[in-house]
């Protein structure tokens, strides 16, 4: 009997840090990502996932491949997600709305519906984690498309939720909100300029006095609430705060 979890955005940041901790922790990882990385004993799956079709078929596949198995627990992270352009909505160009809106809210949709259509039968412990933000609870100026995509996927959690409470074999879901954690979205935030973002000196600063997170250890925190059941369906809780 198996453990497994599939990560979308495995490659890099929290989705690897995710990937490198449930592998210690003896789980069958998959990664879903546009990077292949050099590391040992996940299948990595080379995907687009801004290509609806493509993404669509890359998890239907693995998916299908997934059910043959003995699976004791299946869990799907919903990590992969892009801040796009900083700037007051006006100056945003619409393709890049489009591609984050399709990141990070409806690629969650697509493969959450697949998840619990697709495992529907499965009898054990099936559970989507939602990578979501402060952002959703707080706006920011310069962020609208982000922080709108972010509320988004915490109600697609809470949704889930009410769905599946009744449902024979029913998934759980969970919505988890990092805190300010050292990426690549947070290299990108501090290049930006004044102008397109006013609260740039404050996330300077996070960085200068080593107050961010580092992936590893949220990880670590997201691991360790899920070993131990201490999420609540439905609910996405502040990892500052728990």
């Amino acid at each position: 009997m198996s453990n497994i979890l599939i990560v979308t955005g495995g490659s890099k940041g929290i989705g690897k840090a995710l990937v490198e901790k449930y592998l210690q922790e003896n789980y069958i990882v998959f990664s879903l990502s546009r990077s292949i990385i050099d590391i040992q004993n996940v299948t990595q799956i080379s995907v687009d996932l801004l290509n609806i079709k493509e993404a669509k078929n890359a998890f239907e596949m693995l998916l299908d491949e997934v059910k043959k198995t003995a699976i004791t627990s299946i869990t799907l992270v919903n990590n992969a997600g892009r801040l796009g352009e900083i700037a007051n909505l006006e100056a945003i160009n619409y393709q890049d709305i489009h591609q984050s809106i399709f990141l990070n809210t409806t690629i969650p949709l697509i493969f959450s519906s697949l998840f619990i259509n697709k495992l529907s039968e499965l009898n054990c412990k099936k559970q989507i984690i939602n990578i979501s933000s402060g952002a959703a609870q707080k706006p920011y100026e310069g962020w609208s498309v982000y922080c709108s995509s972010k509320a988004a996927l915490d109600m697609i959690t809470a949704t889930i939720s009410k769905e599946q409470e009744n449902v024979e074999n029913g998934v759980k879901a969970f919505g988890i909100r990092p805190g300010v954690v050292d990426t690549n979205m947070q290299s990108q935030i501090r290049t930006t300029e004044v102008s397109n973002f006013k609260n740039v000196q404050r996330f300077i600063d996070l960085k200068n006095n080593n107050e961010l997170y580092s992936p590893q250890f949220v990880a670590e925190r997201i691991y360790n609430l899920d070993s131990s059941n201490k999420l609540t369906n439905g609910q996405t809780i502040d990892l500052r705060e728990v």
